[in-house]
Formats: structure tokens, sequence, C-alpha cells
């Protein structure tokens, strides 16, 4: 991936001390126009970035994972589609505030992320992250969750109300029963994005997996808590595998 021009690969080891100098020049320097940013974090193969920038070419999508071996794939259809709206990073998410300005990123997706059972802080929707992200995600910015874990959803609501935190959109059974969801709220825009559907969101899918999906917007003023509430740990790993521990709850 070092010869893709639309890959930036830093890992903690290579800009531990180190400034990223492209950091609030990602439109001049990367994509050449002052349209919008939007993250997806760990992107794994960046099926959802992809997905995204084929339907909104306006806009400037970034996946960002550690996984060189995921964003590959992403990266290299990217390239072959001639998506200049695409970029990908290769990083830890732990440092992401390091390589991006103020307000230069308009919303955060997180598809599927490791509910991370045993370490709440390591949740991507925790309160660790949601501080980081303050520092370049607009003010009432956006962000989504589309996930099949209980766990993590359950969490991120908790969070979400416990913090008074704007809800957008909210379901726990994302394709089987949208009539729940509120008509005015679903739009075009909206139901284009969340019917794009990763390999494994289909293997779920079809092992009868609820996709729970939660989009709420993240003021900079607001002081962020973590919720205290015991949460049922998932009973499955993905393909039904067995759970990650052997806990019965966690925070």
């Amino acid at each position: 991936m070092e010869t893709f021009e639309n890959v930036y690969q830093y890992p903690f080891s290579v800009i531990d001390g180190k400034p990223f100098e492209q950091k609030g020049r990602w439109n001049e320097e990367c994509f050449g126009n002052s349209n919008p940013i939007i993250l997806e974090l760990g992107c794994g193969k960046g099926e959802y970035t992809v997905g995204l920038a084929k339907r909104y070419p306006d806009t400037n999508f970034i996946g960002v994972d550690i996984k060189g071996a995921r964003i590959y794939t992403g990266a290299k259809q990217a390239l072959e589609e001639k998506l200049g709206n695409v970029a990908f990073l290769r990083t830890n998410i732990e440092i992401i505030d390091r390589f991006f300005a103020e307000n230069e990123v308009q919303e955060i997706w997180l598809t599927f992320s490791d509910p991370q059972m045993k370490n709440p802080r390591k949740r991507l929707s925790s309160t660790y992250f949601l501080k980081r992200y303050k520092r370049f995600l607009i003010d009432r910015g956006t962000i989504h969750l589309k996930t099949d874990s209980n766990l993590l959803f359950t969490y991120t609501s908790a969070l979400v109300q416990q913090n008074n935190l704007p809800v957008l959109l909210q379901t726990n059974d994302l394709y089987n029963r949208n009539a729940e969801l509120p008509a005015d709220k679903l739009d075009l825009y909206t139901r284009e994005i969340l019917n794009i559907r990763t390999y494994y969101e289909n293997q779920w899918i079809e092992r009868g997996l609820n996709i729970k999906y939660i989009k709420f917007a993240l003021p900079h003023d607001i002081s962020l808590h973590e919720p205290d509430v015991e949460i049922e740990i998932d009973d499955y790993r993905s393909f039904k595998r067995p759970k990650r521990s052997g806990l019965s709850t966690s925070k």
C-alpha cells in the first residue's frame, strides 16, 4: 500500500512525538476541494467508505483502521474506480485527534465496531473517544453507530441519554421493522446510507441478528460522563461463535 496515493500510514510507532503535517489541510492537500469530510472509524475493508463516496461525489470520505490488510481492499477499489473523494488512514484510533484540526470533520461513522465487552474505555463510542472527536468534529457534528451488538448499542444509548446528547434517529431493528422509524427523519439520504451493507453485515442478517442504529449530535459545550449501567454480554461472537469472555455483564 505504500504505492497507493490514497493511503496514509501513520501508526503510533511512526508518528509518536511528531506532528502530522497534513492536519488541517486534508481538503487542500489530499482532495483538492473544500467539500465536507466524513470519517469511518474502524473501517475494515472500507465497504462503507467506498459505498458512501460513490453515492456522494461532492463529499470527501476517509476510512481509518490499523489493519493494513483490511484497508487494502477498499483502497484498491477506490483507485480502480477512480474515486477522488476517498482516502484511507492507517493508524491507531486512540490518537485520531492528532490527524485532524478543529472543525475539520462534519460526521463520524462507527460501523460494526468491536464492542470491547471487557473494557468500556476502548469502545469507539465511549467518553474517552468522544472527547477526542470533539477536538476536530464541528459543533453538533453527527455520529452514526451501526452495529449488530446489543451490548454496544445499549451502552451507547445509555451514554447518549446520560449526557443529554441530541438523538436524531434510533432503532434496534433497522431492516425488519422500518415502520418504527419516524417518517419525517427517514429521508432519502438516510435510507440510502443505511442500506449500504457490508459482507459481514449480510451474514449477520441471514443469521437472524437485528441490526441496530443510532444517530446523535455531539455539542462542544457538553461535559461527558460515562453511564453507570450493567449490560448483559452479547451471547455470541461473529457468526454465533462463543462469546469473547466468561463475564455475564459489563458496564
